[in-house]
């Protein structure tokens, strides 16, 4: 049983403080200023699918999924333990995803007002991926008919992708809030210098923190302990 490496706990400390900061600035957003997610709807219905979409997308999808890559970073045991907690995170993120994407599609304007931007499009592409390569896990590292040669040739493209897509998320998020705030501050006369635009810039600020760290632990190297042999003594 291998014990993290020395060189990877300060990454890890970082990355995990980072999604505790990104998961408690998301909450404090979606509860204490959840009249900004729907301001001209009376119905409850429509509040909750609104508020929820934000909390799915980073709590269930990005923080989640950065978990499921640090995973193999941590975790000790066999690489077969490794693989299925790291399978089953990443089904709960592409679930989160998912439901988070249902959300919008109960608009009150309809489905196709809530996918006309950037950050639409960018979520739906990043989720169809995101399934992709679940897929792709699924049928190259965990079934054990594969042959072992396939997996070694997907490997690397698997990483790039996993990495890629997560990359791919956190931008996506980040043009969602800058949507969002763009649009208070415009429509609502939200100031730039008010609480809630302070909580969505820190939020933002945190999400490219976390992303970093988890990305940087990633592709990190393993560190080895080199093993010291003994030495041949000449007579």
């Amino acid at each position: 049983m291998a014990a993290v490496p020395a060189s990877m706990l300060p990454l890890l400390f970082f990355a995990r403080a980072s999604g505790l900061v990104v998961a408690a600035l998301v909450l404090t957003w979606a509860l204490a200023f959840k009249s900004s997610f729907l301001p001209h709807s009376s119905s409850q219905e429509d509040l909750i699918y609104a508020v929820l979409h934000p909390l799915l997308m980073v709590i269930g999808f990005i923080i989640i999924s950065g978990e499921a890559i640090l995973v193999h970073r941590w975790l000790p045991g066999s690489r077969n333990l490794k693989k299925s907690v790291h399978l089953c995170l990443q089904g709960l993120a592409l679930a989160c995803g998912i439901f988070g994407i249902w959300t919008k599609f109960h608009g009150i304007d309809g489905v196709v007002a809530n996918f006309y931007s950037l950050h639409s499009w960018m979520g739906l592409i990043c989720v169809s991926l995101f399934g992709a390569q679940w897929t792709m896990g699924f049928l190259s590292f965990w079934h054990r008919a594969e042959v072992r040669m396939t997996r070694v040739r997907v490997l690397p493209w698997h990483i790039f992708l996993g990495l890629y897509t997560y990359g791919l998320a956190v931008a996506t998020a980040e043009t969602g809030l800058l949507e969002k705030l763009t649009f208070l501050q415009t429509r609502r006369n939200v100031y730039k210098s008010c609480p809630e635009s302070m909580v969505v810039n820190s939020l933002g600020l945190g999400l490219a923190l976390l992303s970093g760290f988890v990305i940087f632990a990633a592709v990190s190297p393993k560190s080895h302990v080199p093993v010291n042999k003994p030495k041949c003594l000449s007579s």
